[in-house]
C-alpha cells in the first residue's frame, strides 16, 4: 500500500492490486466469464429454439429508458475509464454497461438491438479483448520479471493516462462483462418451440 501508486501508477489502491499485482488472477476470472457465455450460446443456440414475442415497454417506460439510457452508458464508460483514479473499473463499469443494454433492448426493442449488436460481434469482442488482456499482460509480466526490454511507462498517478497498461485492462475487463452479461440476456430471452 505504501509503495502501490509508485508501482503500479494506480491512485486506486484497489484497482492497482487487481490489475497489476493479481492481473492473471483478473484474466482467470474474466476467462471464466467467456467461458461461461461461450457455454450458455453451445447450450441454448439450438434450431428448434425460437425467439420469443416481446410487446415492448409501455409509454412511461419506454420514455424513462430512453431518457435514462445515455446517462446509464455515459456512467459505464466513466466508471471504466476512471477505475485506476477512484472506486470502479472493468468489472463494476462493465455490469453498468451491461445492465445499459439490457435497458436498450427493452425500450429500443430486441430486433434492432440485433441489428447492432448482434451474438456473433458480442463473442467476438469477449474474445478479442480477453486475447488483448493476455497478451498486455504477458508482456508486462516477462519483461518485469525478467528485466528484459522497455517498461511500460506509467505516468504521473492521478493523470487519465497513468497506471501502465491499467487503464486498457479496465477497458478489456469491461467489454467482457458487457458483453457477458448481454449475452446471457439475449439467450434466456429466447423460448422453447411449442
Amino acid at each position: 500500500l505504501e509503495r502501490g501508486a509508485e508501482e503500479t501508477g494506480a491512485v486506486n489502491a484497489v484497482t492497482g492490486m487487481i490489475l497489476d499485482y493479481r492481473a492473471f488472477d483478473t484474466f482467470g476470472e474474466s476467462a471464466v466469464l467467456f467461458a461461461a457465455a461461450a457455454s450458455t450460446i453451445l447450450l441454448l443456440n439450438r434450431p428448434d429454439r425460437r425467439a420469443r414475442t416481446f410487446r415492448g415497454p409501455d409509454q412511461l417506460t419506454n420514455l424513462l429508458g430512453r431518457s435514462l439510457l445515455p446517462v446509464i452508458l455515459l456512467f459505464g464508460v466513466y466508471v471504466i475509464l476512471n477505475g485506476h483514479l477512484s472506486p470502479g473499473g472493468g468489472f463494476s463499469g462493465g455490469a453498468v454497461l451491461g445492465g445499459g443494454l439490457i435497458l436498450a433492448s427493452l425500450v429500443l426493442g430486441e430486433e434492432r438491438m440485433e441489428r447492432l449488436l448482434p451474438g456473433r460481434r458480442t463473442t467476438f469482442l469477449t474474445a478479442v479483448c480477453l486475447l488483448a488482456y493476455a497478451v498486455m499482460k504477458g508482456y508486462s509480466f516477462f519483461t518485469g520479471g525478467n528485466h528484459v526490454g522497455p517498461d511500460v511507462p506509467k505516468g504521473n498517478p492521478g493523470d487519465l493516462f497513468s497506471g501502465g497498461l491499467i487503464l486498457p485492462l479496465n477497458i478489456c475487463v469491461g467489454i467482457i462483462v458487457a458483453c457477458t452479461m448481454y449475452t446471457f440476456y439475449t439467450l434466456f430471452l429466447e423460448g422453447e418451440e411449442e
